[in-house]
C-alpha cells in the first residue's frame, strides 16, 4: 500500500473530499441512515447509577447518604433505601457516564456497593 502511494506522488496523504463522497453515494440513501442512526442511538442512552443491598450498611445510614449526596427528601431517599433491602438493589440517580461514574465513586467512598449501567440492558 505504501508503495502505491508513493507511486502516485503522495506519502501517505490522507483521501480527498471528492473521494469519500463519491463512495458515500455509491450505497443505498436507506443503508446510510440505518448505519448512522445505530451508533447515535447507543451513544444517546442514558447509564444509571445502581446501589446494591449489603450486609455491613444500616438502613438509617443508606437513607442518610441518599439524603447528603443526591439531595433527596427523606421521603424518596426512605424509599429507594427501602428498594435496596428489599429488592437487592435500586437505581439512584440516571445521566451521562462520566457523571455516573462519579456517581458510583461517590457511593463507594460512603461504603455502599455501587455500579453503573447503560439503560437497556
Amino acid at each position: 500500500m505504501a508503495r502505491h502511494l508513493r507511486r502516485r506522488g503522495r506519502r501517505f496523504a490522507p483521501r480527498r473530499v471528492e473521494d469519500v463522497s463519491s463512495v458515500r453515494l455509491a450505497s443505498a440513501p436507506a443503508e446510510q441512515e440505518s448505519r448512522s442512526e445505530a451508533p447515535e442511538a447507543a451513544v444517546e442512552r442514558p447509564w444509571r447509577t445502581i446501589v446494591w443491598d449489603d450486609p455491613v450498611n444500616l438502613m438509617s445510614y443508606v437513607t442518610y447518604v441518599f439524603q447528603t449526596y443526591f439531595g433527596y427528601d427523606e421521603a424518596t431517599a426512605t424509599r429507594l433505601m427501602m428498594q435496596v433491602h428489599t429488592r437487592g438493589r435500586a437505581v439512584v440517580s440516571s445521566g451521562h457516564r462520566e457523571q455516573m461514574e462519579v456517581d458510583v465513586q461517590a457511593m463507594h467512598s460512603y461504603g455502599l456497593w455501587a455500579t453503573l449501567e447503560q439503560e437497556g440492558e
